[in-house]
């Protein structure tokens, strides 16, 4: 029979993990048995991405483009410096959630936003949860967190934690039989399934180590190319002089600094984009209006010269005398920045009939977004029941170790070896060999570990066998030669830690050769 929870899962591999928590919860302890009625309420939930990174790196920016509707506070307040998770609701309402427990309902500000003074004491709350009618939320909770590297000691506590980078563990027992579940058990559970890391001009090594630390249940599972990626943000301030090969373009000069960065941070993240936030949350939630594309008319009908020096800093283009006033200029300027209105100002030049949706639209193209849509598509949604099942399994892991009781740990570790050992859980494998080799936990020879990532991390037959585009043929003569290479690689010559990803890898080419083969 399909329990409620069960009929919202992603899909067969969360299906299978859901079947082993209700096999399992009978012949376990309360406390065991409440944390795997969390794991299966997490199981039945979207997806649980992150947008972290540090502090004053756009991260709220880019969630409320993502959401496509500015309700995340940008300015610094009481609101950015807790962790906020957006999820679809059929109704749209804001609550605070406190440490204790308890819940209290929240208005939402005159501009629609999450106020950024919340009138309760800050000390004393969990977090909060904003749930909006959009769509985008049926397949994705967005989590906006606390900014990495400030000052604010609690703040980035909070984040840390969501992120798996801080473990709390409770040395004392709970109350013998409670169904509460201890810190140890919640941290379990806890955080979020995927990241979005989001990055300026400089990786610091607090960010190679947020994301090093970023786990999908606990610290077993680190961030990957599966459910990791990264964009480089506020892409339109970069000095395109300072970057080889950008021939003087700025969004030339932010690709090549994104891939330089994608090296640096490989392979924690499966990808890094550029994007630009300010210009993406202006187009996609309302605030680029028709006053301000007339407005843009006016700037495109000045002379060439004197827009040009207009457009030298934030200070010429309010200060300079023109028609257009100075606050519609600054208001331009909040929106668009000064990248944002050139382009804008160039699209009516080429085109001067153009509409302002069609602007708009040109603009939300300038801003990236769409790439990072289509990132997070292919490398989240297509995946997320791989995604969760493994973050599932870890937390019913994490679960089973926090267990006083031997006989418990043992019946929980051969319910998951019986579950592994499924044909159709072979995804769970290859995303456990996957982890291992991107976190370096098994050390592999370069090019085997460049195999690994992309025969794990990538969703078409093509990209996985490295050979994207080519016939049936050559796809499953290649996929059963490396098959056997594998194989072979297990047997001779391979670390015994080496041999346990080799058997996986051996048998996902082998897998892949069946499925091109009866295709």
């Amino acid at each position: 029979m399909t329990s409620p929870e069960q009929g919202r899962l992603a899909g067969p591999l969360s299906m299978s993990v859901a079947n082993l928590c209700h096999r399992l919860q009978p012949q376990v302890s309360a406390r065991t048995a409440a944390g795997f009625a969390e794991v299966l309420r997490r199981l039945g939930a979207p997806l649980q991405v992150a947008v972290a990174g540090r502090i004053k790196s756009g991260k709220s920016t880019l969630v409320n483009a993502l959401i496509g509707r500015r309700v995340a506070p940008t300015d610094i307040g009481e609101c950015t410096r807790l962790v906020t998770r957006f999820q679809y609701g059929t109704v749209d309402r804001v609550e605070i959630v406190f440490t204790d427990g308890r819940k209290q309902v929240l208005p939402f500000a005159a501009d629609g936003m999450i106020p950024a003074e919340l009138g309760v004491d800050i000390e004393q709350v969990s977090h909060i949860e904003a749930y909006l009618t959009n769509a985008v939320l049926q397949g994705m909770t967005v989590i906006d967190t606390p900014g990495l590297g400030s000052l604010d000691a609690a703040s980035v506590s909070r984040t840390e934690q969501l992120l798996g980078a801080a473990k709390h563990r409770k040395e004392e027992d709970d109350e013998e039989g409670s169904d509460e579940l201890d810190d140890t058990s919640r941290n379990a559970v806890a955080g979020a399934e995927a990241v979005l890391y989001v990055v300026t001009q400089g990786v610091r090594a607090d960010d190679q180590q947020a994301l090093a630390a970023f786990t999908a249940a606990t610290a077993s599972r680190e961030a990957g190319p599966v459910n990791a990626i990264a964009v480089l943000n506020k892409a339109d301030t970069i000095t395109p002089e300072s970057v080889e090969g950008s021939g003087g373009d700025v969004w030339k000069a932010a690709t090549l600094l994104a891939e330089k960065q994608a090296s640096t941070l490989k392979p924690r993240v499966a990808d890094v984009l550029p994007v630009i936030g300010l210009i993406a949350e202006s187009a996609e939630s309302g605030g680029f209006t028709s006053a301000d594309a007339e407005a843009l008319r006016q700037l495109a009908e000045l002379e060439d010269d004197v827009l040009q020096t207009m457009l030298i800093s934030a200070d010429i283009f309010t200060s300079w005398e023109c028609d257009v006033p100075a606050g519609t200029r600054l208001r331009l300027l909040e929106k668009l920045d000064l990248f944002g209105i050139s382009h804008a100002v160039e699209a009516i030049r080429k085109e001067p009939e153009i509409t302002a949706g069609a602007l708009r639209r040109a603009l939300l193209d300038a801003s990236g977004l769409e790439a990072v849509r289509q990132r997070l598509s292919i490398v989240f949604a297509a995946r997320a029941d791989g995604i969760k099942a493994a973050a599932a399994l870890a937390s019913v892991t994490a679960l089973a170790h926090a267990s006083a009781d031997p006989a418990e740990r043992q019946r929980v570790h051969d319910a998951i070896e019986v579950l592994l050992a499924k044909p159709e859980a072979h995804q769970l494998r290859l995303l456990e060999a996957l982890t291992l080799v991107a976190s370096g936990a098994v050390d592999m020879p370069e090019d085997l570990a460049e195999e690994v990532l992309r025969v794990g991390s990538n969703a078409d037959i093509g990209a996985q066998l490295g050979k994207p585009g080519a016939p049936r043929p050559e796809l499953a003569a290649h996929a059963l030669e490396r098959a056997g290479w594998w194989r072979s690689f297990a047997s001779f010559g391979a670390t015994p830690a080496q041999s346990r990803v080799a058997h996986v890898v051996h048998r996902a080419y082998f897998l892949i050769w069946q499925q091109v083969r009866e295709a």
